[in-house]
């Protein structure tokens, strides 16, 4: 009936958001809600007093389940498996009002959140990034308070870090990506060095499609070394095809962003995102994603956003 999908679709959102954090991957977190409503609509509507809270448990049951099989698929990955990256203005990415929600949906946290077990990482997205109480944690998981709250725990504890990550602005954004490039660009070693913390760490999820390191590099060093070798114009062009490159800077799960466009006969489309976590020492991580299959949602969203003008319009 359409009031019943009205009300469905006032929860889309929502739901989307805490799928995205549950599985790190747009694609998956769209397929877990249509799910969801499929549900919805099987299901005998009278019974359900609190549309909310029972599509919150089905989706989180749902994603529990995802969850088991993608430790099974992420095991024969080609590479470094990083998430699904998400520009700014997505549903996709939910509330960002405080720091910890801001913090819950950063590439950097959603690769660390790989850590957690399905239980402790439901229970930590729905206290942390969605303010649920522990009651209502309880009843979606099907445990007790204690229990929730022992999770809780344990997911902080294997989260826990000694960085302190810096918010930067759409105007600081630009200005940190255009530095990050001028020097990962420019043929010397030592600007990028001067950039980087001295145990910062970098990781490139080229997905068995594009070509991309299978350890992640430790120090800066090391960093600067491979960024130089790997940045040049024709070794890109030879692995993503010919056309126009151009660089942009951009706010990817609310930190800076390095965005790589390309430009052929199919349009524009981004073949690359080099997220940069920053701390008050320097960037203390560089993501790196250029499997095509996670930059897809991206690209689209990308089309109509306002992009401002590239930091670099043809780079060769």
């Amino acid at each position: 009936m359409p009031h019943e999908v009205e009300v469905f679709e006032r929860f889309r959102g929502r739901l989307e958001a805490i799928a995205y954090r549950l599985l790190g991957s747009a694609q998956d977190a769209e397929d877990a809600v249509q799910d969801t409503f499929l549900r919805w609509q099987a299901a005998e509507r009278a019974e359900i007093r609190t549309p909310e809270a029972w599509l919150t448990k089905v989706l989180t049951n749902l994603c529990l389940n995802q969850l088991a099989s993608a430790r099974v698929r992420r095991e024969s990955y080609v590479g470094q498996w990083l998430p699904e990256p998400v520009l700014d203005g997505d549903r996709m990415l939910g509330p960002a009002e405080t720091a910890e929600q801001r913090e819950s949906v950063s590439i950097a946290m959603l690769t660390l959140m790989e850590r957690l077990t399905p239980a402790e990482r439901a229970v930590y997205v729905l206290r942390e990034a969605f303010g649920y109480p522990h009651g209502e944690i309880a009843e979606i998981l099907d445990l007790s308070e204690a229990n929730s709250q022992q999770l809780l725990r344990r997911a902080r504890q294997h989260l826990a870090t000694d960085r302190s990550r810096v918010e930067a602005d759409a105007a600081a954004t630009r200005e940190i990506v255009e530095e990050f490039l001028a020097a990962a660009l420019g043929g010397e070693i030592e600007p990028l060095v001067k950039l980087l913390t001295e145990d910062a760490r970098g990781v490139a999820d080229g997905g068995g499609e594009v070509p991309a390191r299978g350890t992640p590099i430790l120090g800066a060093l090391a960093i600067a070394r491979v960024l130089r070798g790997a940045l040049k114009p024709d070794l890109a062009k030879r692995f993503i095809g010919g056309g126009r490159i151009a660089f942009y800077a951009a706010v990817v799960n609310g930190g800076p962003a390095a965005l790589v466009a390309l430009d052929d006969a199919g349009g524009e489309r981004i073949v690359g995102v080099v997220s940069l976590e920053l701390t008050p020492r320097g960037i203390a991580t560089i993501l790196i994603q250029a499997n095509p299959a996670k930059l897809a949602r991206l690209s689209r969203w990308w089309a109509g956003a306002d992009r401002g003008e590239p930091l670099i319009e043809n780079w060769s």
